[in-house]
């Protein structure tokens, strides 16, 4: 992680998604400024600091949430929920990023909020080209609430 407002919080316990998600970033130049939060806890904690409050708003960041689901701790759908039910951080747009292709994860994920849902692909690849195509909507087009 770098100086600045965070513009990514990739939400992964997987190492090796976590590094392939991080080298696809880098490859297409996308950001520098990205959280890793291991589990479902560290990614609360890292947007509420613990019990000291809210990190962020919407507007300050991050600009976009990158969330696997089946995470230890605290599960991703329950992320999504604590998030999204809290009114500061409710705007923040969140990609569900999982394995998953089940229709009730799917369905729940959209009934909580979640603003895409993508399936992991297994190819190397499709892998790199999904995480640019997701890098360069979220963050130099979709046009975030003030």
């Amino acid at each position: 992680m770098t100086s600045g407002p965070i513009e990514i919080l990739l939400v992964e316990d997987n190492d090796n998604d976590v590094e392939l998600t991080l080298r696809a970033f880098k490859r297409h130049n996308l950001t520098n400024r990205i959280h890793v939060a291991r589990d479902g806890a560290e990614a609360l904690d890292f947007l509420f600091q613990g019990d000291q409050g809210v990190r962020a708003t919407a507007s300050e960041g991050p600009r976009v949430i990158l969330l696997d689901l089946k995470l230890p701790k605290v599960s991703g759908l329950e992320v999504l929920k604590e998030i999204k039910s809290h009114q500061t951080l409710k705007t923040i747009p969140f990609v569900v990023l999982t394995s998953s292709a089940e229709e009730p994860d799917i369905a729940e994920c959209y009934k909580l909020g979640a603003n895409s849902y993508i399936v992991k692909p297994v190819d190397f690849d499709r892998f790199t080209e999904a995480v640019r195509e997701l890098g360069l909507y979220w963050l130099l087009l979709n046009r975030p609430p003030a």
